[in-house]
């Protein structure tokens, strides 16, 4: 998601005649403003075809039931006990 907006942010830029990017022209620099959108499009193909992007979806699902289960605990009077069991 970064490298869109970065690649957002250097359109825009090139758009509105901003900084040094402003500068740049479509003929000479035109790999320089489509670059981030194509690393983009390379992360993402990565991200996909290793299983990192569903690894980070488990895991959040897994966080947020250890939350859920720790706050009932909490709610029961319960989790003193259990971390008595644990050695916390």
């Amino acid at each position: 998601m970064w490298f869109v907006g970065l690649g957002v942010a250097l359109l825009v830029m090139n758009l509105a005649g901003i900084g040094p990017v402003g500068e740049w022209t479509w003929r000479e620099q035109w790999w320089l403003m489509l670059a981030p959108f194509a690393l983009a499009v390379a992360w993402w193909s990565w991200a996909d075809a290793t299983g990192w992007n569903k690894r980070k979806a488990m895991q959040k699902m897994a966080d947020k039931r250890e939350a859920r289960r720790r706050q009932h605990l909490d709610a029961l009077g319960l989790q003193e006990k259990q971390d008595k069991k644990r050695g916390k």
